[in-house]
């Protein structure tokens, strides 16, 4: 047996092996499903992680690899709940009741960038 055999009897083996799973899409935003059941699968998706300040009328939930982000008006926000998904660069979202409360979360999160920028 040459020495090359075991080197070619594991290559075959690593391409009969099972192909790693890819990981789960992101929840996109689908505007017709109710705010709650929307928000409660944005946040029960595996490998997200939601933080949450004390006063901050805003929860975020966040891909534990930071490549996706929600950002949710905090439920009982006076008549304007929305939510917001950022990924690969784009903004989406959806607005629930008042336009008021989507505008005000647009207005938050540019904000945020403005800061970013000149920081």
């Amino acid at each position: 047996m040459s020495r090359r055999a075991p080197i070619l009897i594991l290559l075959a083996l690593g391409a009969c092996a099972p192909a790693a799973e890819a990981p789960p899409q992101p929840v996109a935003l689908d505007c017709a499903r109710g705010f709650d059941a929307l928000v409660q699968a944005v946040a029960a998706q595996p490998g997200f992680v939601e933080a949450q300040a004390p006063g901050e009328p805003y929860r975020y939930i966040n891909a534990e690899d930071g490549r996706t982000s929600y950002v949710v008006t905090r439920e009982g926000a006076p008549g304007h709940p929305a939510i917001v998904r950022q990924a690969g660069g784009r903004t989406t979202g959806c607005g629930y009741g008042e336009k008021a409360g989507y505008d005000q979360l647009l207005a938050y999160l540019e904000s945020l960038s403005q800061a970013r920028r000149t920081n």
